[in-house]
């Protein structure tokens, strides 16, 4: 069976650290509170710093909710869908057009690609990890499907995160809106994924040309120089 390089070990790695950066925005807000797709710093205060939203994959927390003079984070439930215009117009008393909220509440459903496209891009580190071709080709093909299901996690995160940004940052409530770590992280997988996947898929059909240069090297050791292999010919009937 042909080997791959230590090429190979690097492309592995990247499919790995992608799967690594999936989880971890899978388990932002409200599992991890520190963590978002978008962080909106609200224009209240409590007694340490001014109130925060941090809107993650399967809900929402608000973060040194006023008034207090301590931390105190409130986090919704983990579920599938939320709606995130709702809290920003709650907050900010401000009013947001029902085309943009559907689309953003809408939107928010589609999360769960994320734990999706993390699974997937876990089982290809693991068929990666066979370090012969066959794992290598399956192991790519399999980045490979991540990467589309990363690519349209990261879009849908976009869109409905960019309409909720643009009305905070222009509805004049002085509350200002950015996209949170766990954005980054989906580009940084997916980015991530596109690399492993060519170098796996690279090392798949460079180590398959090595073996096929080793055979015929081989055969060639077989004769001496000048000399070709025989091959009889069947007798027939006995006279040849």
């Amino acid at each position: 069976m042909a080997r791959t390089g230590p090429l190979h070990w690097v492309g592995v790695f990247f499919l790995l650290a992608a799967a690594v950066c999936l989880l971890i925005a899978t388990i932002s807000a409200p599992i991890i509170n520190d963590i978002g797709i978008l962080k909106v710093t609200l224009t209240n205060s409590s007694d340490i710093r001014h109130s925060s939203i941090q809107f993650g994959t399967f809900g929402y927390c608000v973060l040194d909710a006023a008034p207090g003079n301590t931390d105190n984070d409130y986090c919704t439930g983990k579920h599938i869908g939320y709606a995130p215009s709702y809290e920003i117009a709650q907050a900010d008393n401000t009013d947001f057009s029902r085309v943009g909220s559907d689309s953003a509440d809408a939107l928010t459903r589609a999360m769960i690609l994320h734990p999706v496209a993390c699974g997937i891009a876990f089982l290809a580190f693991l068929f990666s990890c066979g370090a012969g071709v066959i794992g290598s080709l399956v192991g790519a093909l399999v980045a490979a499907i991540a990467w589309i299901v990363t690519l349209v996690v990261m879009a849908i995160d976009f869109s409905w995160a960019g309409i909720i940004r643009n009305h905070v940052n222009g509805d004049g409530s002085g509350s200002t809106a950015r996209y949170g770590v766990a954005m980054w992280l989906v580009l940084a997988a997916m980015i991530s994924l596109f690399l492993g996947m060519f170098i796996v898929l690279f090392t798949c059909f460079s180590a398959r040309r090595a073996k096929k240069r080793e055979q015929r090297y081989s055969k060639e050791q077989q004769y001496p120089q000048g000399q070709t292999a025989r091959v009889g010919r069947r007798k027939r009937f006995g006279l040849f």
